[in-house]
């Protein structure tokens, strides 16, 4: 599956439009995950705790969005982008989206 945040591949051209794609993945931080993000807060610099559930969270959604382009017969995805948003205090939804499209090369 090729995907792209910009709407054209370069050495390909879309044949077919086949609509909108979406992934979406909702995550909550532990309570162990929240006591060391806490204690990495202390002493400051990168939040690991949290950095590895954001780059999981985001390839969940990514992954989701690629599967639903493939059922849709798409072997690529074109103006690619990410959403989130907190659904309560310590839940985040992660929405990958974009358009599928059938390309070949050019």
């Amino acid at each position: 599956m090729i995907v792209s945040t910009t709407n054209e591949i370069a050495g390909y051209r879309v044949t077919r439009h086949l609509g909108l794609v979406r992934g979406v993945t909702v995550r909550s931080r532990s309570v162990v995950g929240n006591f060391f993000g806490g204690i990495q807060t202390i002493f400051g610099g990168k939040l690991s705790v949290y950095v590895n559930l954001a780059e999981t969270t985001r390839q969940e959604a990514f992954d989701h969005m690629c599967a639903h382009a493939a059922d849709a017969g798409a072997n690529a995805i074109i103006g690619m982008r990410y959403d989130a948003n907190d659904i309560m205090d310590g839940v985040t939804e992660v929405l990958a989206y974009g358009t599928a499209v059938v390309v070949e090369r050019a």
